[in-house]
Formats: structure tokens, sequence, C-alpha cells
């Protein structure tokens, strides 16, 4: 007879955006005419860069000529890719070698793929509020997953201690929910207790292009010792709107070695077996995304999502809520107010104001109680969210 994985059964029913999707759709349905200002699940809403746009052209009409039509693609991606990635992490001071970079269909498959390389006995550590997919893909895989609470008190930043024990960690700098970041010094001190006990990082990047502030690493790299214990996941969703796109990035070091094997070999081994390569038309959108033109059109979208957050941080101001995030990152976390839960608060900005946003409890049980705001939403539907709140305040 047939097993199932009952470490599915370890699971919340439905996923935290999959619940809320389904929210909106029936609001939608039962009331067509509502405005509903959408700052709850993190999808961009500016198209993208008339580069990328151009170079995505240009490819389609590649593949209606038998000269230039390609097929299957490399399963670790096409060299020009992988060196406009390379050039890309040159601006931060240090260049990995092409053939350490992977290019994927973006950093939510890769999250949850790149436990392949790990035995299920290992013990995974998140600090938590977190991006729910890093618990879920590991708990599906057997592991056991151990929560490091963030808090107000601790900047929801928490650092190792000498209790920790576990095998992998997952960081996520600038994190999402939170928009917290970890500043250099202590980046540098996950690296060094990784290095110290023979563990892994799993380093989220998506959110590094919001970065402004410079003792903010945009990169694990840039720090001493971090190729010999951490793989970095990155991707084009957010940095230039690749959301419906899906294009990003896998990097592991032929330094990082464990048991004696290399994680860069096995992992050359993983995707040869089980990918068949990023469509070439994608390939050639992320190359231009990734050029200078490419990449000084996408801050102006960039830009906009920082200006929503200047508008969001302000109303939050006026109401007098204390906040994280907004600065380095495209997201806001503030407590729920009078005491209410984090869903209860859902249903209420739904109801006075038609405001969707996101349940912190959703991101683990430190978020009990919080609640997070996208940046990206569109500039008038930001605009008029912040005067919804102000008009909730006074009424």
């Amino acid at each position: 007879m047939i097993q199932l994985n009952h470490d599915y059964d370890k699971l919340k029913p439905s996923y935290l955006f999959y619940r809320i999707n389904q929210k909106v759709a029936s609001l939608r349905a039962e009331d067509p005419h509502r405005r509903l200002l959408l700052l709850g699940v993190g999808d961009v809403t500016l198209p993208l860069a008339p580069a990328v746009i151009a170079a995505m052209h240009r490819a389609v009409d590649e593949q209606s000529r038998k000269e230039s039509f390609q097929g299957y693609m490399p399963e670790l991606g096409k060299d020009f890719l992988k060196q406009a990635v390379a050039d890309y992490y040159s601006r931060l001071g240090f260049r990995p070698d092409p053939e350490e970079v992977f290019i994927s269909y973006g950093a939510g498959d890769e999250l949850g793929s790149i436990g392949d390389l790990f035995a299920s006995g290992n013990r995974v550590a998140v600090p938590e509020p977190a991006y729910p997919a890093y618990v879920d893909t590991n708990l599906m895989d057997g592991r056991t997953v151990l929560s490091i609470p963030g808090n107000w008190d601790n900047g929801f930043l928490p650092m190792p201690d000498e209790n920790l024990d576990a095998d992998l960690v997952y960081l996520c700098s600038p994190n999402n929910p939170t928009g917290a970041a970890y500043r250099r010094s202590q980046l540098q001190t996950w690296v060094d207790w990784a290095n110290a006990l023979g563990a892994v990082l799993i380093f989220d990047a998506a959110y590094e292009a919001f970065i402004i502030q410079p003792d903010v690493p945009h990169s694990i790299y840039e720090l001493p010792g971090a190729r010999e214990c951490a793989i970095e996941i990155a991707s084009l969703s957010k940095t230039a709107g690749f959301t419906g796109t899906r294009l990003g990035w896998t990097v592991i070091p032929k330094a990082l070695v464990r048991e004696g094997r290399s994680l860069h070999a096995m992992w050359v081994r993983n995707r040869t077996t089980r990918f068949n390569g990023v469509s070439y038309i994608l390939q050639r959108a992320g190359e231009a995304a990734l050029s200078p033109e490419g990449m000084e059109q996408n801050l102006l979208n960039i830009k906009q999502y920082r200006e929503n957050g200047r508008i969001l941080m302000q109303a939050l101001d006026r109401l007098g809520v204390s906040y994280t995030g907004g600065v380095n990152a495209p997201y806001l976390w503030f407590r729920c107010p009078n005491g209410m839960d984090s869903w209860e608060f859902f249903d209420f900005l739904i109801d006075r104001a038609s405001i969707v946003g996101t349940p912190g409890e959703g991101f683990g049980a430190c978020g009990e109680g919080w609640f997070r705001f996208s940046c990206f939403g569109s500039a008038e539907d930001t605009a008029e969210a912040a005067a919804r709140l102000g008009r909730i305040q006074g009424s």
C-alpha cells in the first residue's frame, strides 16, 4: 500500500499568501466595485524596465529564425547571464567565479530546493518572524525546525548564542516581514558562529536593492569567512520587478565544503538532474536588467516604492505607532492596536478601510499581534491608504 509523506501533517492547513489571495478574491466577488487597497502580498505594481522589454523582444525575434533559435538551455545558466551576475556583485567589492553562479527561476523555488543538499536529520534554525517557506519546506522534508525569537527588544534581529544547536540557519536581511536589517558586525557574528560550528547559512538576499545605509551588507559575501559557510539566494523579483517573469540565482562558493564534500559540486549534480534550465528569453531579460542601463531604469521603480514607504511611515508616525522597516526594506512591521490579534486586525482594516495587509501570525508565533504593510502598491493606492488610516483614527 502506498505511503504518503506525513510530514505534511505538521503544516498549517493553508499557506499564508494563498489564504490572503482567497480572501481578496471572495471580497471582490461579493462587491466588484469596492476599491480594495492591496498592501498585503508583496507583489510589484510597476512595469518592467524598457531595457528589459527591448531585450525580450529581441530574444523572441531570435527564436523565430533558424540560425538564432535556442532550444534547451544549460541547466546551470547561460554564460552571458552568469557573467552579468558576477559583474553585478563587483560593485560590492568582490566578484564570484561565474561558475559559482546558478541561474534559477527565482528565490522562492530555490529556498525550498536547496534542502536537497542536506539530510533530514539536520536541525534548521529560523529567526522569526520569517518568510513561511523557510519553515514549511523543511517540515515537508522531515527536518526539525527551531525558532530563534525576534522581538521589539532585539530589533527583530536575533543573534546566535552558546545555546543555539543548529546545522542550518536561514537569514533574510533586509528581512521579510519585519524590514529589519543586520548591520555588518551582526552578520559577521553569524558568519563566525557558523564557521566555528561547521553550520551552513542560507542567506536570502531578495531585498538587497533597497538598502541605503552603508553599514548594512548587500551580500553575505562582503564578510570575511562567508565563502566557507554560506549559500546566497537572490532574485530579480523585487530588484527589477520580475515577480511574474521569474528569474534569480544561487551562489555556492567552491570553498564551501562539509564532510569533505563540495556543496558546489553537489548542487551541480542536483541541478543537472532535476532542472532543465531557464528559458533563453528570460535569461536575455535578466542580462538586460543587470546592465548599467537596466539598473538605472530599475532604480526609478525602487525609488517609487521607497517613496511609498515614506508615505506609510509618515502615516504611522502621525498615529503614534512604532514600527520597524521602511528604510532599507520595502516592508513596514508594526504592533496591532488595542490588543488585537493579527487576523482580527486584518479583518478590522478590511471592514473599516478596505485595506488588505498581512497578519503577523502567518510569519510564525513571534509575529502574533503584529502586522505587515507592503510598499509595493501603486502610488495612488498608497496615498489613499495613508489617508484612510488617518480617518480610522479620527472616527
